[in-house]
């Protein structure tokens, strides 16, 4: 065997190897680096779609659940409440819901809701982002005896009513959002996704 052969093999083996080796350290380095670019789990759960039990919400009531870092409130209206709703809308910005911003599709009706009973709103005032108050109580000293409940801002005195729409002469410019939901069943609905077209 001649010494140019040997060192010929030996020398496609040592080539081979490093090829093999820096392979294998350029993959362990850019796996890492690729995954960094991926959102993180707590950034993927701020943006994910929120369950609610509604069973937990009795008539009357609101309860307040997070979703992509804003306060939402699901509040389960009364008849009472539902009924007061028609009273006013003369004296509402959009009673309407017309700004299709404000609501998806399937909730521009006068209850800003897919079930009447159950509205579904995020708690930041359309104004400069405080968070209004619930004031379901009708005609309270502080806010009038034409109060016919809802929510009022005490940042800058925005009101809205109890389909979340706001009263004219408030420095708020629109109603609250309707964040995308749907219904899982008749006690649960998930907050963060379309309802789909029935």
């Amino acid at each position: 065997m001649s010494e140019t052969s040997v060192d010929a093999s030996k020398r496609r083996f040592l080539v081979t190897m490093s090829s093999a080796v820096g392979g294998v350290a350029a993959l362990g380095v850019a796996v890492p680096f690729v995954l960094s670019m991926n959102p993180s789990a707590r950034a993927k759960a701020a943006g994910a779609p929120v369950e609610v039990d509604l069973s937990k919400v009795e008539p009357g009531m609101l309860l307040a659940v997070e979703w992509r870092g804003k306060p939402v409130w699901v509040v389960n209206r009364t008849k009472d409440m539902l009924d007061m709703l028609a009273k006013h809308d003369d004296k509402l910005t959009d009673a309407a819901s017309d700004n299709g911003k404000q609501q998806p599709d399937y909730c521009k009706n006068p209850t800003r809701s897919i079930k009447p009973e159950y509205l579904i709103v995020v708690g930041i005032c359309t104004h400069l982002g405080c968070s209004p108050t619930f004031r379901k109580e009708i005609g309270p000293a502080d806010l009038g005896a034409e109060w016919p409940g809802g929510w009022f801002c005490p940042c800058h005195g925005s009101r809205f009513d109890l389909a979340a729409r706001v009263f004219n002469g408030s420095p708020a410019p629109s109603n609250l959002e309707v964040p995308p939901h749907k219904y899982l069943s008749e006690t649960k609905v998930l907050i963060g996704e379309h309802q789909s077209a029935a």
